[in-house]
């Protein structure tokens, strides 16, 4: 009989996988949505968590009216949660690339000096809560953040070409723009990108900078370039890609344009949809909208309302009443809430005030209240709960937790409460960080010199050493 081998699930699948169970949590997008829809764009942000470090009065002082204008409607489309879902992330957790400056729209003169709305992440040491800032970059003003690590838009993470992946008038665009509408096909290393898709994108990204034809750089891997030109007879043929005859010098492949991260690789939601990693209930509904038709999935599901989609996207989660069964004195006892609290609610109080007592002098107690404190210290949804705060959703860690103990709960010395400390510890990093306080790793000031690199050795500070030691460098989660 032969041996059949079923083809593993891409690393970068599983993690998107994670990062829509977690990431933007469907009360988010509930209410950002309903923020939204009301106008209150800046509470919105807030819903999202994102931190908005302009003000539109500024603005039209130094700028003028028309600039402020402009802004003040990008800002009234912008859709802040999906803004988050599209934003690039980092393998193996999925969490967003830290230290970026990501443009969304240009204004003025097309060129690289002409005013922009960006979004920042912080650094990977601050990046606690995985909050976002929104600002309104100038090339030619000296007052972009010091403390951030990089403050100038990122060539290879821009949205400014690819608005439907955060205004909310144009996200019906995403099928066209990810080439969903092209035949589905395998070359036994995924997806294959429809060959007209990055003429398309470039010729969009060279009428940008002001140029109808002409070379252009793609990002294939961490080391690997590809120099495309871009070609047609004349205007009434659609421009085709082919490379270069002659490869130019270094420096003039570092001064061509970039092909962007958006353009250059599939859509993470699409690749789940067709792996059948997700159903188009647990997407955004913007993004189920323009995703649901059955010729972009491969089935005859049909298209969605989207407030069907925010109420279906939440799985149904035990209810604090269901009870936990142990094996305790020759019975099977309940251990339920009661109170606000997790008991043993077939042992008499007195019974269990004597045996909590043994438990802290260090004898053996009963099998529930042993079980009891097993859930207190390291519960079966600890792995969920960290997810949920890695991406920074701490409500939904705290719900899970009183799920579990119940409000009135007092959390016990365990990897649960280590988790939520570690959480707590790290927002405090984060408001550090905001505020200027400190504006580079605590431990990359230890060796007294902040432009020397030490060596990865005991006497290297333990919060640098377990960053540097588990990997060199951040890989993006966009990379196939």
């Amino acid at each position: 009989m032969a041996t059949h081998f079923v083809e593993p699930i891409p690393a970068r699948l599983l993690m998107w996988q994670r990062v829509r169970d977690y990431a933007v949590p469907p009360s988010m997008i509930e209410n950002a949505t309903a923020r939204r829809a009301v106008g209150d764009w800046a509470g919105a942000c807030a819903v999202a968590r994102i931190d908005v470090d302009l003000d539109l009065r500024a603005v039209r002082h130094s700028h003028g009216t028309e600039l402020a204008t402009r802004l003040r409607a990008d800002l009234r489309r912008l859709a802040p949660e999906l803004l988050r879902w599209n934003m690039p992330r980092i393998a193996p957790d999925g969490r967003l690339r830290p230290g970026l400056t990501l443009s969304l729209a240009r204004y003025g003169a097309r060129s690289p000096a002409a005013p922009q709305l960006v979004v920042r992440t912080p650094p990977a040491w601050a990046d606690a809560g995985q909050r976002m800032s929104l600002a309104l970059w100038e090339d030619s003003r000296s007052d972009a953040p010091e403390h951030h690590p990089h403050p100038h838009p990122d060539r290879r993470f821009r949205l400014d070409l690819h608005r439907h992946l955060w205004d909310a008038t144009r996200s019906a665009e995403l099928a066209q723009r990810c080439g969903a509408d092209a035949p589905y096909r395998t070359d036994g290393r995924g997806p294959s990108w429809p060959p007209d898709h990055w003429a398309h994108e470039a010729e969009l990204l060279l009428r940008a900078e002001g140029r109808p034809r002409g070379a252009l750089t793609v990002r294939l891997g961490a080391r690997s370039y590809s120099v495309l030109e871009l070609v047609a007879p004349d205007d009434s043929h659609a421009p085709v890609l082919r490379p270069v005859r002659e490869m130019p010098p270094p420096q003039r492949v570092a001064a061509l344009p970039l092909l962007p991260e958006a353009a250059a690789r599939p859509h993470p939601d699409l690749e789940l949809l067709r792996a059948g990693l997700l159903r188009v209930e647990r997407l955004h509904p913007l993004v189920a909208v323009a995703l649901s038709a059955p010729e972009v999935v491969g089935s005859a599901s049909g298209r969605v309302a989207v407030r069907d989609l925010v109420g279906s996207a939440d799985e149904p989660a035990p209810g604090p009443t269901d009870p936990h069964r142990v094996e305790c004195v020759g019975e099977v006892h309940r251990i339920a809430l009661r109170n606000g609290t997790l008991t043993a609610v077939d042992h008499h109080p007195a019974q269990l005030a004597r045996e909590e007592l043994l438990m802290a002098l260090g004898g053996p107690g009963l099998p529930c209240l042993r079980a009891i404190d097993t859930v207190h210290r390291t519960p079966e949804a600890l792995p969920a709960v960290r997810e949920r705060l890695g991406h920074g959703d701490v409500t939904g860690a705290l719900a899970v937790v009183e799920g579990l103990l119940g409000p009135g709960a007092v959390l016990r010395e365990g990897p649960l409460r280590e988790a939520l400390e570690a959480a707590v510890t790290g927002r405090l990093d984060h408001g550090a960080f905001r505020s200027g306080l400190v504006p580079v790793h605590p431990a990359a000031t230890a060796t007294g010199d902040p432009g020397h690199r030490p060596r990865l050795d005991r006497r290297l500070p333990g919060e640098m050493r377990r960053k540097r030691g588990s990997r060199t460098r951040p890989r993006t989660g966009l990379q196939s």
